[in-house]
């Protein structure tokens, strides 16, 4: 019989994060690390994984903060092996303040790339010599062609998606594995008093194709499935038209 890893949610509150683990822990995930800011807070969190059966422990954990991403992970990975590591942490960002406060932009830019970069790197590390773990990612269709009235924000999309696509490529016989979701506008907290753009989902219509992708083995999802063919279509759109593309 396999192994089921343990499960390791970086962004602890994340709804999509919490969709994905619950699906794993009722697929037979023994145990679960939630990592979050103010880890001593998700008791909610901690209870819906526990009514499911699931050992659950918090551990301390600021995206921003670089310094502290090796030790934090090197210490999980020794106490639990391989994992199925979800980077789930993130933020929109407020595009029309980053066009004139170069901090905020690089702010957003850090959390949504910079230190995507660092975990992910960080695991990779961790999991070759077990030759075993898997690692989902999360890009976005704004990162397929960024758009003018979210630039800030998509681009940090499209260098993580450049990254983790090259990466899965590096890990091919490794053992480890990555798993890139692109989802378009998704229905949530993070997206709360934002008209939904055509071909919305919810969060827990990206963890079912998540799962559904780890337990097929696949490298890419896009949620929905028909994604993919806007995306082409995207890419040869004029940028004359393009530039008035809305959010």
């Amino acid at each position: 019989m396999s192994r089921v890893n343990p499960v390791l949610l970086l962004g602890g509150r994340s709804e999509i994060g919490l969709e994905v683990v619950e699906r794993l822990v009722r697929a037979g995930a023994p145990t679960v690390v939630l990592a979050a800011r103010r880890a001593g807070e998700l008791a909610q969190e901690r209870a819906r994984l526990e009514t499911l059966g699931a050992v659950v422990e918090t551990v301390e954990f600021d995206a921003d903060d670089l310094a502290t991403h090796g030790p934090l992970l090197t210490d999980v990975v020794a106490r639990h092996g391989a994992l199925d590591a979800v980077v789930a942490f993130g933020v929109l960002g407020d595009q029309a303040r980053a066009e004139t406060d170069v901090e905020h932009a690089l702010a957003v830019v850090h959390t949504d790339f910079v230190a995507q970069v660092s975990v992910v790197s960080h695991l990779v590390n961790l999991f070759r010599p077990l030759r075993s773990g898997r690692i989902v990612v999360f890009s976005s269709i704004a990162g397929a062609r960024v758009r003018r009235a979210n630039y800030v924000y998509g681009s940090a999309k499209a260098g993580l998606d450049g990254f983790a696509s090259g990466l899965t490529d590096a890990l091919a016989g490794s053992g480890v594995r990555l798993l890139l979701a692109r989802p378009g506008f998704v229905i949530g907290r993070m997206s709360a008093g934002m008209p939904p753009a055509p071909l919305s989902s919810t969060p827990a219509q990206v963890a079912d194709a998540v799962v559904a992708g780890l337990a097929a083995g696949r490298d890419v999802v896009w949620v929905p499935g028909a994604l993919r063919a806007l995306a082409a279509a995207m890419a040869v759109t004029p940028r004359a038209v393009w530039r008035r593309a809305p959010r």
